[in-house]
């Protein structure tokens, strides 16, 4: 046990680092493209840190975008992910500012997030349900006004 306070001191610090940071700093390096179709990347794994109880909930998110000409490296789509879990959050809200952060950085014409997480505060404790998942969406822009932009990023996320 020496050394645990340490040890934990530095998960905590890594585990929280996206506290330090700022996710729109890493759509601020973008192109243009004149790309102006559904740009999907699904299946982003992340681990975050749940405020109520603080026990781990982990799954993956599914991010999409209509640009309007200027796009980002789609790497940076899974970076803001990353930014936004690493920081004491309960899921909508990490949803919400996945989306919000998409919008503000990109300018796009919609964007679409759904994000799906188990969370060990149900699994280990409380009810003791292991493999329920929590499913969150957001919706910005055209993904909120035209039905049909938002069931082709649904089927696109969902087709395996």
């Amino acid at each position: 046990l020496q050394g645990t306070p340490r040890r934990v001191a530095e998960m905590y610090a890594e585990v929280f680092a996206g506290s330090e940071q700022d996710p729109l700093e890493v759509l601020s390096v973008g192109f243009e493209e004149g790309h102006q179709e559904m740009v999907v990347l699904k299946d982003i794994p992340f681990y975050s840190m749940c405020e109520h109880h603080f026990l781990p909930f982990y799954g993956v998110a599914h991010v999409g975008y209509i640009p309007k000409g200027r796009v980002v490296g789609i790497g940076n789509l899974a970076r803001v992910v990353e930014i936004l879990a690493k920081r004491p959050q309960v899921q909508e809200r990490l949803t919400s500012q996945v989306a919000d952060t998409l919008e503000e950085g990109l300018h796009p014409a919609g964007v679409a997030v759904v994000i799906q997480a188990e969370h060990l505060c149900m699994t280990m404790r409380g009810i003791k349900k292991p493999g329920s998942n929590v499913v969150t969406s957001a919706t910005r822009g055209v993904f909120r006004k035209n039905a049909k932009t938002r069931s082709e990023f649904l089927a696109l996320i969902h087709d395996r």
